[in-house]
């Protein structure tokens, strides 16, 4: 038999994925017996929080004596750890969406994030995003859980889309989008703003979420012997679908909303196969006024969701440091299709 046979190729390949699968559910398992030790200790402390500061000192003074070798017990952590209960009263949920990250991670989620909900929110984005604790941060200070989660977005997704595409479509949105790795001049046009954040497209990326691909800018379709080109176009691998995004430097136009839906119809009939979901497109404007975003959306045939965007400072080098490569991105989207 030939070592480099594909039988053996994808019996090595497959081996492979199973102990990948079982290296992650034992360190899921480890963090998860962590964290609901450090509740138990948090619940403890808790309890007896009248002895007052001196008995958290003295609490990790004699851990220290008995387990000298044992870290993460300083007086600084225990507060963590009795923050950590007050915070999450049922330990179940400490045993289950908690678990899937690591306790620093939730160090930064009790020193930046106010409520239960929104730290369980973000611990799973962080799951399933393979967030550094750099880009968690990153991500809290943008606001993300108010632009994707508490924000009132404007869409026809509802009308527009089958459940459960409509409700993703809605999830995966955001208002505003924050492109803060763009430097900032008062002159910019559209194709500025095209051009830097196809340059960045990493971080472009990141902001958009999880499952796009990146296909092209000034994506090229001829319909009907005329040429037409798309500001961005990406495919959602969550969504399945393509994501036509237009961008504009001024305030929302009920036209814009007009344009996007021929270019919706177009890449539906010449891009999209049998396979994929309708189409999305996702307007972004500088500013907008929503009631006339709704009005200009309600007798559109396509689905279409508008968003304002801003454009701030550049991003700390260390998280620059933290975010993959374009490199990295191709790979997991062509693993994630195979």
């Amino acid at each position: 038999m030939l070592m480099n046979s594909n039988e053996y190729l994808n019996i090595v390949e497959s081996i492979k994925q199973e102990i990948r699968t079982a290296q992650y559910r034992a360190t899921v398992s480890v963090n998860r017996e962590l964290l609901v030790l450090y509740h138990s200790i948090g619940e403890v402390i808790n309890e007896h929080k009248t002895w007052g500061n001196k008995f958290v000192e003295n609490l990790a003074a004699d851990i220290k004596i008995s387990f000298p070798d044992a870290t993460g017990y300083s007086v600084r952590n225990l507060k963590y750890m009795a923050k950590f209960a007050l915070r999450f009263p049922d330990k179940k949920i400490v045993q289950a969406a908690l678990a899937q990250i690591t306790w620093y991670h939730h160090i930064a989620l009790m020193d930046k994030v106010k409520n239960a909900d929104e730290h369980i929110w973000y611990a799973e984005q962080v799951a399933k995003n393979g967030w550094s604790r750099n880009v968690l941060v990153h991500q809290i200070e943008s606001g993300l859980y108010q632009r994707q989660v508490l924000a009132e977005k404007v869409s026809n997704f509802e009308s527009r889309l089958p459940s459960p595409q409509s409700e993703l479509a809605a999830q995966t949105m955001k208002d505003p989008y924050i492109f803060d790795f763009i430097p900032f001049k008062e002159d910019m046009i559209e194709r500025d703003i095209e051009q830097a954040l196809v340059k960045d497209v990493t971080k472009l990326l990141l902001e958009l979420g999880t499952g796009f691909a990146f296909l092209g800018n000034q994506y090229h379709l001829n319909v009907g012997g005329d040429d037409f080109y798309i500001d961005l176009l990406f495919y959602n691998l969550n969504l399945r679908c393509y994501v036509v995004i237009e961008l504009k430097t001024g305030e929302f136009k009920p036209e814009y909303a007009g344009q996007l839906n021929f270019y919706l119809s177009a890449v539906d009939g010449i891009l999209k196969k049998e396979q994929d979901n309708p189409s999305i497109g996702l307007l972004l404007c500088k500013s907008k006024n929503d009631l006339v975003a709704e009005y200009s959306l309600k007798d559109m045939s396509k689905p279409i969701g508008v968003s304002a965007y801003q454009i701030t400072s550049n991003l700390p080098e260390e998280l620059e440091r933290q975010l993959p490569s374009v490199e990295d991105i191709q790979k997991r989207i062509k693993n994630a299709k195979e």
